[in-house]
C-alpha cells in the first residue's frame, strides 16, 4: 500500500504579502501549492490535506463586524467564521485539485469535508486567548479597535505590530475521522479539518455544540495523522525550514533533528508561540504516536522535502 501523508497547509502561506491577500490572490497561491501536492501524488504518495485559516477567519470576522457596526447586517459568531473558511478554502483546493489532477491524467477525485473537532469546555485558553487571527495593526489602529471592542485581546509582534488573539483549545477528537478514513480507502484525496476544525464541546446529553474559538491547525493535523495511521506529517508554512535564533543575524537552518534535540530547543525557547512552536509540538506528538517522520517546509519545496532534499525533518 502507498505511504499516507497528512499535509497541513498554513493559512499564512496563502497570503503572500500585504499587497496580495484578496480571494483571487489566495486562489493563485493555492494553485501554486497544489501543483507541488499533485507532484507528490504522481510519485505514489496518498495525501490528506488540511489547512490553516488565521488570516482568513480574521478577515471574515472583521468584515462581519464592520457590517454590523454600520447597521447593515447581524453579527457572525467566530465558530461560523471558521466554518466559512472551511468551505471557501476547501472549495478552492477542491477545484484546483480537480484541474491539476486532470492535467496529469490522474484518475483521482478530491472532496472537501466540513469537519467538527471536539474540545474541552474547560480548556484554559478560553480564559487566556493565544491564537492570532486576522491582520497585523499599527499601534494607533490596535488602540482604536481595543477601545471599540473592550473584550478583544491583542498580542504584540515587535516587527509586524499588533494582532488579535482568540481562544485556541486543544483538539481532542475529530468527529468525522471515520468518514475521512473511508474516503481515503476509496482512493479519494480528502481536504478535512480545515482551520483546525470547527470547535465543538460535548453537552451533558451527549450532543455537540459549537463554541467560539479557533483550534490550532497543526495540532489538529497531528491528531488527524495519528488517527489515520499516516506515515508522514508534512507542515507547509511560509519559511523553507525551521531555524535556530530566527530573525537574528546568527539564525541557522535545521535540516534534521530528533525528538531529544527538539525538546531541548523547546526548553531553550527557540520557537515562537503562535508561529513555529505549535508546529514542533504537533510533530513531536505525531512521532510519539507512531509516525515515521515529520517535515516542516514551504509549499515550493514540498517534493524536494519528501525526497529528503529540503525542509526540516523530525525523526524519533
Amino acid at each position: 500500500m502507498a505511504e499516507l501523508a497528512v499535509l497541513a497547509i498554513g493559512g499564512n502561506s496563502l497570503i503572500k504579502d500585504e499587497r496580495r491577500k484578496t480571494v483571487e490572490d489566495q486562489l493563485q497561491a493555492i494553485q501554486e501549492t497544489v501543483e507541488q501536492v499533485v507532484e507528490l501524488m504522481a510519485g505514489g504518495l496518498e495525501v490528506v490535506i488540511t489547512h490553516g485559516n488565521g488570516p482568513q477567519v480574521g478577515f471574515i470576522l472583521r468584515r462581519a463586524e464592520l457590517a454590523y457596526e454600520f447597521g447593515e447586517l447581524h453579527p457572525v459568531p467566530l465558530k461560523n467564521c471558521v466554518a466559512d473558511t472551511q468551505g471557501a478554502i476547501g472549495y478552492q483546493l477542491q477545484e484546483t485539485l480537480y484541474n491539476a489532477l486532470g492535467r496529469r491524467g490522474l484518475s483521482k477525485q478530491a472532496v472537501s469535508l466540513v469537519t467538527l473537532v471536539e474540545v474541552d469546555p474547560q480548556d484554559p485558553s478560553f480564559d487566556h486567548p493565544t491564537k492570532p487571527i486576522g491582520s497585523f495593526y499599527p499601534p494607533d489602529k490596535a488602540q482604536y479597535l481595543a477601545a471599540r471592542h473592550p473584550h478583544w485581546r491583542f498580542m504584540h509582534d515587535p516587527v509586524r505590530g499588533f494582532r488579535r488573539v482568540v481562544p485556541s483549545p486543544r483538539p481532542l477528537r475529530i468527529i468525522e475521522l471515520e468518514c475521512v478514513r473511508m474516503l481515503v480507502e476509496q482512493g479519494v484525496c480528502v481536504v478535512a479539518a480545515g482551520g483546525g476544525g470547527i470547535p465543538v464541546v460535548r453537552r451533558p446529553d451527549g450532543g455537540l455544540e459549537g463554541v467560539d474559538a479557533v483550534v490550532d491547525k497543526d495540532l489538529t493535523a497531528s491528531l488527524l495523522a495519528r488517527g489515520l495511521g499516516a506515515d508522514l506529517l508534512i507542515i507547509s508554512t511560509a519559511v523553507e525550514q525551521v531555524y535556530l535564533n530566527y530573525g537574528r543575524e546568527d539564525q541557522k537552518g535545521i535540516d534534521r533533528m530528533d525528538v531529544a534535540q527538539a525538546r531541548r530547543y523547546l526548553k531553550e525557547g527557540q520557537f515562537a508561540a503562535g508561529s513555529m512552536l505549535p508546529k514542533i509540538q504537533a510533530a513531536l506528538e505525531f512521532l510519539a504516536g507512531g509516525g515515521k517522520r515529520a517535515i516542516i517546509t514551504c509549499p515550493e519545496k514540498l517534493p524536494q522535502a519528501v525526497q529528503g532534499r529540503a525542509g526540516t525533518h523530525l525523526v524519533p
